[in-house]
């Protein structure tokens, strides 16, 4: 994985343009995909900064399932190690960060419960 080419999997607010802008200071440009075995919730966000950026107080979140056949449609972006840094200083301590296989084949980072 290097600095260029860090993939990132989105089922939720970073999807969102004005989201991107404030965290990554650019618009991405993505590509259709599924996170396969996970299922999608929601979160009550309180972090006030989280909510402005997103004008969202409830956030979808994902966690492991015990069906492989569920499936969380997204996006997948390509993003820089600095961006992803960013991605990690906007999601709240709800999120963990992993890397998964999506339904491409691609692997990538996403947020999911912690």
């Amino acid at each position: 994985m290097n600095e260029t080419g860090v993939l990132l999997f989105s089922y939720g607010t970073l999807q969102d343009k004005a989201v991107q802008r404030a965290n990554f200071g650019r618009e991405l440009n993505g590509r259709a995909d599924a996170m396969l075995g996970y299922v999608q919730r929601w979160v009550e966000i309180t972090d006030p900064e989280v909510i402005k950026t997103s004008g969202l107080a409830r956030h979808p979140i994902v966690s492991a399932s015990d069906d492989p056949r569920d499936e969380v449609a997204g996006m997948v972006f390509e993003i820089t190690g600095q961006e992803l840094e960013a991605a990690d200083r906007y999601e709240v301590s709800d999120y963990k960060r992993v890397s998964v296989r999506l339904k491409s084949g691609a692997q990538a980072w996403v947020y999911v419960k912690a």
